[in-house]
């Protein structure tokens, strides 16, 4: 799965600290979704696109097929 997750981080202005302080989790965890290593839960996909105001496919996507 893909993501705009960075790109959307550093436009509302949030350090990877913030961000995962704001949905939970370590600034690990972001790292390694910004860098497509990791797939969020579900629930994980939710609290971050509401932290952005925005649905799950707006941040989200699926990888192109191989």
């Amino acid at each position: 799965m893909r993501n705009d997750l960075r790109e959307r981080r550093a436009a509302a202005g949030l350090s990877q600290e913030r961000l995962a302080d704001l949905v939970g989790v370590s600034r690990q965890t972001i790292i390694s979704i910004e860098r497509d290593r990791f797939d969020p839960s579900l629930d994980l996909a939710f609290r971050i696109a509401a932290t952005f105001d925005v649905r799950i496919e707006e941040v989200f996507f699926p990888s192109p097929a191989a």
